[in-house]
This record gives C-alpha cells, sequence and structure tokens, in this order.
C-alpha cells in the first residue's frame, strides 16, 4: 500500500463599455477548471432579464431566499436545492448531514450577485444610452445587503457615479467592474450549489470511515507478502489526515480509495460489512502489484 488612469475622453466610452461588457464578464465565465466547464452553466442575462423586476426588489437574506425558492433555484437548475432549502420540519441532525445552513448561505449569495449583475447592467445601459438620472439605480439599504453578501468591491463606486450624473469613462469601468465581480461570485456559488450533492455523499462517507483500522493487505505478486497497516481516518471537515490517499469515493457499502505516492499509483475496492466494523475487498497497483484487503475498525471516531 502507498502509505509508508489618465482618464479617457468621453468619446471613448462606449469602447470602454464594449470592454465591460464582452470582454472582462466572459473571461470570468470560461477561466473555471475543466470540471466547471464540463457543465454548462446557466445563460445568466436572460435569468437576469427574466426576474429583472424581482431582482430589482431583493434587499434582505429573506427575500433573497424567497426568489430563489421561487424561481432562481429552478431558472439555474438547482432545483434539488431550493427544495431542500424549502423544506420544513428537518430535525437538527437532518439539516447538518444536508449541509443545509451552507446551501442557504450560498443561495442568498448567489441572489446577491445577480442583484448586483442586474445594477451594473442597467448602469451600463443608461451610459449607453445617455439616458436622464431619473430613475434609481438602488437603495441604501440595497447596498447595504448587497456589500454584506459580497465583497462587490466597485458597488460604492457605481452608485456614487450614477448619483452624480457622471457619463464618463470612469463610470464605465466601474459599472464593467461590478459586472466581473458580480458575475464571478455567481458561477462560484452555483458551482457550490451545483456540486452539494456530492459534497453530502463525501462526507457521509468519510463519516462511516472514520475512525482507526487494522489494514492487512495480501499481495500476490510478492509471495503472498502480508503486510498489517494501522490508518486513522479523519471526521468529516477535516481533511485527508493519511498521506497519499488522494480520493476517497463511498457510495452505500461500496468504498473506492486512490493512493498516489512518487508517481505510483493504487486503487482499492472495497465493501462494508458486519455493521460497517469491517472492510473487504482488492487492490491493484501500477507495479503490478494485486492482492486483498481485509480491515478491522479497532477504534471509535474521534472528532
Amino acid at each position: 500500500m502507498l502509505v509508508s488612469v489618465t482618464s479617457p475622453s468621453l468619446q471613448a466610452l462606449p469602447a470602454l463599455l464594449m470592454i465591460a461588457c464582452f470582454v472582462l464578464v466572459p473571461t470570468i465565465l470560461s477561466a473555471g477548471s475543466e470540471e466547471r466547464a464540463s457543465a454548462s452553466p446557466p445563460a445568466w442575462h436572460k435569468v437576469i432579464n427574466l426576474h429583472h423586476d424581482r431582482l430589482a426588489q431583493v434587499e434582505t437574506d429573506q427575500a433573497a431566499l424567497d426568489l430563489f425558492v421561487a424561481a432562481i433555484g429552478r431558472a439555474a437548475e438547482v432545483n434539488d436545492v431550493a427544495a431542500t432549502i424549502a423544506a420544513k420540519g428537518l430535525s437538527p441532525q437532518v439539516t447538518k448531514d444536508l449541509m443545509v445552513p451552507e446551501i442557504t448561505t450560498s443561495a442568498q449569495r448567489l441572489v446577491a450577485a445577480l442583484v448586483a449583475w442586474d445594477v451594473a447592467d442597467r448602469m451600463m445601459r443608461g451610459l449607453e444610452e445617455k439616458s436622464a438620472r431619473t430613475d434609481v439605480l438602488t437603495t441604501p439599504s440595497q447596498v447595504a445587503w448587497l456589500t454584506a453578501n459580497g465583497p462587490f468591491t466597485s458597488l460604492q463606486e457605481v452608485v456614487r457615479q450614477w448619483d452624480s450624473g457622471n457619463a464618463t469613462a470612469a463610470a464605465g469601468v466601474a459599472a464593467g467592474q461590478l459586472a466581473q465581480d458580480a458575475a464571478q461570485r455567481t458561477m462560484e456559488e452555483w458551482w457550490r450549489l451545483k456540486t452539494w450533492k456530492d459534497r453530502v455523499r463525501a462526507a457521509r462517507g468519510q463519516s462511516r470511515l472514520c475512525g482507526t483500522w487494522l489494514w492487512v493487505v495480501h499481495n500476490h505478486q510478492r509471495h503472498h507478502e502480508e503486510r498489517k497497516l494501522s490508518l486513522v481516518f479523519p471526521p468529516p471537515g477535516m481533511g485527508t489526515a493519511i498521506p497519499g490517499l488522494t480520493e476517497t469515493v463511498v457510495l452505500g457499502d461500496a468504498v473506492y480509495l486512490r493512493w498516489e505516492t512518487d508517481g505510483r499509483i493504487q486503487e482499492d475496492s472495497l465493501l462494508f460489512s458486519k455493521e460497517g466494523q469491517r472492510l473487504e475487498g482488492s487492490f491493484v497497483n501500477s507495479q503490478g502489484g494485486w492482492g486483498s484487503i481485509t480491515g478491522k475498525r479497532t477504534a471509535t471516531c474521534t472528532p
């Protein structure tokens, strides 16, 4: 086992707005990992336009959650998250196991990011159309709520530029920066919600493995050599304390472990038995080794 600015002129404003709209935001949306790219994100501008009127009114966490449960969750293709947040009568243990506080926070922050993005879009349109500043871009209470669910570093500057009636390049840059910040936060929170079930499964699996195990490895490649190891699996949220263990997947009673050390790889396929007190299975590694593994729990989980 592998254990051992010089201010531009007003004429430059349209070009800056084009940069803000078509360069900054798409850069954020396409800058994620390959895993993020494999999951198609929603068409966020369509979501914002469709729910613009309600987004413009959100000023509290509860209003954000109400909108998420009623509409944004479905539009963002995380219906299961919305249903879980809306569920009544969950026990404290189930609430903890399903990470309800965590997804609740992500849901309200996702809505906040869409609100901030909508604010930036409205300012961009106002600057492009050179419209009179007769409408209110955002209220002080909404700004305070967005700040608490941010950070959105350009928000205060956007409000200041709008309230002063400026139609300068600086106003366009501030709006573009706010759109960039909001787009990045939108994608981060959406991805947390999109991968929620995977994190719940991982935590449940780590809970079942948590504790001290006596591991007996029988290697058929090395003249039926047997090795005994003591492994301590940490509780959920404590990371991976075992050197070389890079991946742990637990689905029901099935357990998959992947070990990587100095370019060598080993994969273990195991099954729980005896009410979770034993593990039995086999392994293969990149050196041609293969054989059986038996594990016996010798101490319970220690938080």
